[in-house]
Order: structure tokens, then sequence, then C-alpha cells
């Protein structure tokens, strides 16, 4: 059966989204119910992905509707009510995968990203917190696991993480790092410089490809630059100032910010 000539894929998206809402189900729940990952019922729901036949029918099964009521010009209008499900699931839904920061591995990663980049006149604080950043989001897009575990707030200037300033005092402290105050184009600006290496063997090597791409892609731009890129992605957009930015936002990025490729076939 043909469905995209009846409804459009943000339509469906949207009938879907609010069946599981009635059902009570989050995004995970229906996923493991139907045999698709999570990433595929977000990529669903948001409209960038179709269903073949099989999986509208384990849809239908899963959710419980009929497909002449589902696929109705009216199906909105009449299952928008007051729904007690709905109102009971008007708060929000609780996250997957909760963030807890590895303050060795967040140590490790600054070490090389320190490395690679401490030589670079451009990489102060701002630089270095949005390769950070970017490397937190763009691992838990890519594997729904997370790097560092870091949480980071929204703050004028950008995402930063949390607990960054006793994690850098303590590394001065261990001799770890080193902290500068130089002069960049006549302003103020404040650099660390590692003192001993990055301990490569407790860094997996899809961790150490993630870090490398983000150095790769973002490590010469400077700070008005990278803190403006960041500014546009989704996880900084969908988040209210000083709040904590939550890694699932990282699921509904679009170009040229997302790093994961979904496609139809994405299970």
């Amino acid at each position: 059966m043909d469905m995209k000539d009846r409804l459009s894929r943000q339509e469906m998206g949207q009938r879907i989204t609010l069946l599981r809402k009635r059902k009570g189900w989050s995004q995970e729940d229906l996923a493991k119910t139907i045999g698709l990952s999570r990433t595929s019922i977000v990529q669903l729901e948001l409209g960038n992905r179709g269903v073949d036949v099989m999986e509208f029918q384990n849809l239908s099964m899963a959710l419980g509707f009929a497909l002449d009521e589902f696929m109705s010009k009216d199906f909105m209008q009449s299952e928008v009510h007051d729904d007690p499900v709905i109102k009971e699931k008007s708060k929000p839904e609780e996250r997957i995968s909760v963030p807890k920061l590895n303050v060795e591995k967040f140590k490790n990663v600054l070490l090389y990203i320190l490395e690679r980049c401490a030589g670079k006149p451009n990489v102060g604080e701002t630089v270095l917190y949005k390769l950070l950043y970017f490397s937190d989001f763009n691992y838990y897009e890519l594997y729904e696991q997370h790097l560092t575990g870091a949480n980071y707030k929204k703050l004028q200037y950008g995402p930063v993480p949390q607990k960054l300033t006793s994690i850098l005092a303590g590394m001065m402290e261990e001799k770890e790092i080193e902290q500068m105050v130089t002069d960049y184009y006549g302003l103020v600006q404040t650099r660390y410089i590692p003192l001993k290496k990055a301990d490569l063997q407790q860094m997996k090597a899809s961790e150490k490809e993630v870090i490398d791409r983000v150095i790769d892609q973002m490590s010469d731009w400077n700070a008005t630059a990278i803190s403006d890129y960041s500014h546009k992605d989704m996880p900084w957009l969908a988040t209210q100032d000083g709040q904590d930015i939550d890694y699932e936002l990282a699921f509904y990025r679009e170009l040229p910010y997302s790093v994961r490729v979904y496609d139809d076939g994405d299970e």
C-alpha cells in the first residue's frame, strides 16, 4: 500500500506521536514494541522517515488504530480531546539516558583536545568549551552513549560544561595543565597548556575518532565563529536560557549539525 499519496510524512509523524502519547509510552517503549531503534521513531515522528507496510501494520497493532481511521482527514480533530491519559503525560517525558559525569574521562578528553589544539592561538576558553560540547553531543548522537557524561548549561556565550571550574582547578593543582592569560587581538584570553599526555588506552577508538573530527572541523575557528555555530545547533536552540541542555535533542538535528545518517533503513 502506498501511503505517500494520502498522507505526508509530517502528518503521519504527528499522528503516531499523538497515539503514542495517548498510551503513555516513551519513544523507546514504542521502539522496543515494534522492533525499531529509538532514533528511527524520532525520525518517524519528525517526518524525516517513512514506514513500509510491515512496519505500518506493527504500528497499528502496537498503538491500537485502524487503517481507515488513521488515514482519515478528520483523524487529528477526532483524537484531540480531554483524554485523561494525555493530561497525565503532559509533563515532560523522563530522560532515557541521564548523563552522569565521568571525571576521569572528562579530564582525559580535555587533555587530548589540548594536546592537539593548545598551540593554536585562537584556542582559548571559549573555543575549548565548544570543542568539548560538540565532542560530547556528536558522540551521543552517533552511539546513543555518553562520552564524558558532562552536563552542559545554556549560558549567554554558549554551552558550558558544569563543574568545569573545579575540574580545571584540580588539574592545575595536580600539575596536569597550566593556565595562561594572553592577549589575542587586543582581547584578554585565558588558555590552558597540557603538562601531561592523555591516556589513549582509556579512550575507545570511536571516542577518539569523534573528537578528532570535531577538532579537524572547528579548532581553527575563532571564538565568535564557533559560538555563532553552536547557537544554531538544535540542542542549544531548544533549551531555555540557564537550563541544562538535554542530550536527547541531538536526535532532532538537521544538516550541517547532524553527524548521523538517517534513512528509511535505519534501525
